[in-house]
C-alpha cells in the first residue's frame, strides 16, 4: 500500500458502529504511531479493557497480533506498521474490530493532519460522546437490551444485571479527564 509519509499529528475520530445516538472519541496521535500502540490508544479512549482479540482492516489488509494459536495466518504484524505508512491522507477511513465474539466494529477517520504542539503530550483525547459499553455484554444488540433493562427497575432482569455491572449504567456519560488519565499512562 502506497501511503504518504506525512509527519505531524493525526486527528482521528473513532466511532463505535451500530449505536444510535453515536458513541465516538476524537484523539490526537503522532503520525508515526504503530498500530499496536494505536490499539492501546483506542482501548484507553473508548474504555475497553483489552481482554479480547482485535484487528485493523486497512486497504483490504488485516493487521493485528501475530499468534498462530488463533488461526490468524493472513494477519500482518501490527507492531511493524505505523499509521503514516498505511493511512493515505486526510479523510481516509479504516476499521478496527475489538472482541470477535461481541464484534465491536469501529470506524476510524483521519480528520486532519496537524502540526506538532511541543507543549502537548500525545496521545490525547480532545472530545467524545457517550460511555463505552461494558465488556462481554453481547455486542450492539446486547448493549441496547442492557440499556433498556437498566432503564426499568421493575424489569425482571434488572437486579441480576445490576449485580453483574457492579455499578449503575450511565450510557450518556463521557468523562474526558478519565479518558485522558488512561491515555497519559500510555505516554509514560
Amino acid at each position: 500500500m502506497a501511503a504518504r509519509k506525512t509527519n505531524g499529528i493525526y486527528q482521528l475520530k473513532i466511532t463505535l458502529l451500530g449505536l444510535r445516538p453515536p458513541l465516538w472519541r476524537r484523539v490526537l496521535v503522532k503520525s508515526n504511531t504503530s498500530l499496536d500502540v494505536l490499539h492501546e490508544v483506542i482501548q484507553g479512549a473508548m474504555g475497553w479493557w483489552d481482554c479480547h482479540l482485535h484487528a485493523f482492516s486497512i486497504g483490504g489488509i488485516e493487521y493485528g497480533r501475530i499468534d498462530p494459536d488463533f488461526g490468524l495466518e493472513d494477519t500482518k504484524d501490527e507492531t511493524r506498521m505505523t499509521l503514516n505508512r498505511v493511512v493515505t491522507g486526510e479523510k481516509s477511513k479504516f476499521r478496527y474490530t475489538y472482541d470477535f465474539g461481541d464484534g465491536w466494529e469501529h470506524e476510524i477517520l483521519l480528520e486532519k493532519i496537524l502540526p506538532v504542539d511541543p507543549a502537548q503530550t500525545y496521545p490525547v483525547c480532545i472530545k467524545g460522546k457517550r460511555a463505552c459499553p461494558p465488556e462481554d455484554c453481547g455486542g450492539v444488540w446486547g448493549y441496547q437490551e442492557l440499556i433498556e433493562i437498566m432503564a426499568d427497575p421493575q424489569h425482571p432482569e434488572y437486579e441480576e444485571r445490576l449485580e453483574w455491572l457492579e455499578e449503575p449504567l450511565e450510557p450518556e456519560q463521557f468523562d474526558l479527564d478519565e479518558v485522558n488519565a488512561a491515555l497519559r499512562r500510555l505516554s509514560r
